[in-house]
């Protein structure tokens, strides 16, 4: 099945390209590989939600977010190479805007890990870092970044 049909078959639309805030692209391709750039939980145009990661936005709250932030990376690639193409996620970066004794960053990127299992199966298996920051760009919780492999 394809990565398209299996977005539609969990009920999931893919969201339109978040435009960059500073001077960049969404993502680039190098050989067999594209790399996005660190996507923020933008829907809609507007910030979902803002604040530290263990303060005013919860861990759960947080995960959702990291799930919104790899569904706008899926769209950068897909505007890039088209998603179908992808063949493999190969690594996951999750940057986690963390209240001080805040240390559940990894659940909180697990929000991207488990939206990319869902839509790749298999392929969706990835390497991952989950890091915890002071603060993120336009006090976003959290931002997440992904490097797949494609045909």
């Amino acid at each position: 099945m394809s990565s398209l049909a299996r977005l539609t078959e969990l009920g999931i639309e893919l969201p339109s390209v978040v435009p960059p805030v500073a001077a960049y692209v969404p993502a680039v391709r190098t050989g067999s590989l594209v790399y996005t750039s660190g996507q923020l939980p933008m829907a809609g145009g507007v910030m979902a939600q803002t604040g530290l990661v263990g303060g005013p936005v919860t861990a759960e709250q947080a995960k959702d977010l990291a799930r919104t932030c790899a569904l706008n990376a899926l769209a950068a690639i897909d505007a890039l190479v088209g998603l179908d193409n992808v063949t493999r996620v190969v690594k996951v970066v999750g940057f986690v805007a963390s209240a001080p004794g805040f240390t559940g960053q990894p659940g909180v990127v697990n929000g991207a890990s488990e939206l990319l299992g869902d839509v790749f199966g298999p392929a969706g298996v990835h390497a991952r870092s989950a890091i915890g920051v002071a603060a993120l760009p336009l006090d976003a919780p959290v931002e997440v970044e992904l490097i797949v492999e494609v045909a």
